[in-house]
């Protein structure tokens, strides 16, 4: 979740506003940026500026421009898909202004330069922003790829032409990490290597906004002799939108969603959302056996060509505990660590970048404190001030060729709850009266606990305004967090938290009866009851 900004005269700009999905909360709320305080101190800015197209970097903006109404500038892929998010939410895009890459724009007292840079999105950039009093390098995400498969390399002499500069707030993600990232030419030919060796069907499953994996995966779909299907809506956006733009002009005829079931299995090559986990995903379903158009049989085969983002190591060893159930075959890191190529820059890029530049002081920003730590320690040895390491909410100044914190704001947890939208309304009362609601659910045993298997069986005599999907992705989480020793146990803790989140969320009283079914039925485990709120 990203959002900088950058101050000089009372005039502001911010630099990117993301969002992340907060996986350790119950139904996954999106969180936002906190900004409420940004006007009171005269901090609102006059223009924000995209380093890229990532859902951290981006995803927020439709929530917080409208406090801001100020334009937006970004390269055309990110432009699009802004786009799609304002029209979504109902608002006006004529703010949304589409810059080339290597091209300048002036603010206020800001002339900011985008400079192209390689990493796992197309048209990405780093972000030269000069002002009377210093010159500030921000890099975004980043790192060197000499043979990337979409755009350029980046080229030495457009940094070492801005060399020295004073400040550089750097990526640090992968700053404890030896040597070079990956190419993603190394990781498309690793994914060749795995997918034909793979009988059955192959499922692979990376960000829907890497286009460069995307556009091999089509490419070796075609050389393995597979068909190519799209399993999830991000993934079928992107693609849409990238072609558009011009991307993946060769990227072969897609199979629509509702025949890859039937095609035989050997022929089908499906890239799917749902690398992280996420419960609602196209991969999760098929993991759960619940995906409507398609189910995976022992013998297909499942990539993992994505890192796990930090914090959700839990739902992905979940998910791929419950391919292995399946018996599909699961390819990831340990089977093969070239299957993924990191989007971010190890310590020999770092060096090289700092090489070109010179700067006189480093911010770490990105990862975590260990990462800001070890990226410190870098710099450090490259003769490089790193004056402080910065918290959230920090106001830091440009003194004297250093840097100060000034002051500190609690930066309050702003939580999307229900994935409401701008302007939504809370649902009105009505009169309630008693309904009947039948839930059974098959329950499978793990070395750590409880995990649901096979579909959600739910029945009413009347129609209820429930949402499926939701209680599905509830029902996960909260049985994988309960620490109970038998099925009765569990049940009795579940029992409670899901009468109240259905009375949150239904608009009539319902009376609840909760079957747990063992995935192998043993008479002493098996509860049935019938209770009501």
């Amino acid at each position: 979740m990203n959002l900088s900004l950058y101050g000089y005269d009372d005039h502001w700009i911010a630099v990117d506003c993301g969002m992340m999905i907060r996986q350790d909360l119950p139904d996954q709320p999106l969180q936002i940026p906190d900004v409420d305080h940004l006007a009171a101190e005269s901090m609102v800015p006059e223009a924000v500026f995209i380093t890229h197209g990532h859902e951290d970097h981006i995803g927020a903006l439709a929530w917080i421009w409208p406090h801001w109404g100020c334009p937006i500038y970004a390269t055309p892929l990110a432009i699009e898909m802004l786009r799609t998010k304002f029209i979504e939410q109902g608002l006006k895009t004529d703010a949304l202004k589409p810059i080339t890459p290597g091209s300048e724009t002036v603010c206020g007292r800001f002339q900011v330069t985008f400079l192209p840079v390689t990493h796992s999105i197309p048209e990405s950039c780093a972000l030269s922003i000069v002002t009377p009093a210093c010159h500030v390098f921000h890099t975004g995400d980043w790192k060197l790829d000499e043979a990337p498969l979409i755009g350029s390399p980046m080229k030495a002499s457009t940094f070492q032409a801005l060399s020295p500069v004073d400040l550089v707030v750097a990526d640090s993600t992968n700053a404890d990490v030896e040597g070079h990232s990956r190419s993603e030419s190394e990781a498309a030919s690793a994914l060749e290597t795995a997918i034909r060796g793979c009988d059955g069907r192959v499922v692979v499953s990376c960000f829907a906004s890497n286009l460069a994996r995307i556009e091999a995966l089509g490419k070796i779909a075609q050389r393995c002799g597979r068909r190519v299907g799209l399993l999830g809506r991000s993934m079928e956006r992107m693609v849409a939108t990238a072609m558009q733009l011009g991307y993946l002009e060769d990227f072969p005829a897609r199979v629509p969603t509702h025949d890859i079931g039937y095609l035989p299995p050997d022929e089908v090559l499906i890239i799917a959302t749902g690398s992280q986990g996420e419960p609602r995903s196209a991969l999760s379903r098929m993991a759960q056996g619940r995906h409507p158009v398609l189910d995976l049989n022992t013998g297909d085969n499942v990539v993992f060509s994505a890192r796990a983002i930090p914090g959700n190591e839990r739902p992905i060893e979940r998910l791929k505990n419950g391919f292995k159930r399946l018996g599909v075959i699961v390819h990831d890191e340990t089977t093969n660590p070239s299957l993924h190529a990191s989007g971010h820059p190890g310590r020999d890029e770092l060096r090289t970048l700092y090489g070109w530049l010179r700067p006189k002081a480093l911010l770490p920003v990105h990862g975590e404190i260990a990462h800001q730590e070890a990226h410190r320690d870098l710099a450090r040895s490259l003769d490089i001030d790193v004056p402080i390491l910065a918290q959230n909410g920090a106001i830091v100044a440009w003194e004297g060729e250093t840097l100060n914190v000034k002051t500190h704001h609690h930066l309050r947890p702003v939580l999307l709850k229900g994935r409401q939208r701008p302007g939504d309304k809370p649902k009105p009362e009505t009169s309630r009266d008693t309904r009947s609601l039948a839930i059974a659910l098959t329950i499978l045993p793990t070395e750590t606990g409880w995990t649901r298997i096979g579909r959600l069986i739910w029945d009413s005599a009347v129609e209820l305004d429930l949402d499926e999907q939701a209680l599905a992705q509830w029902l996960d989480e909260r049985i994988d967090a309960i620490p109970a020793q038998t099925l009765l146990q569990l049940r009795q803790q579940l029992f409670r938290p899901l009468c109240d989140w259905l009375q949150e969320r239904l608009s009539s009283v319902v009376q609840v009866h909760l079957q747990l079914m063992p995935a192998d039925p043993e008479p002493q485990y098996e509860v049935r009851t019938n209770d009501s709120f």
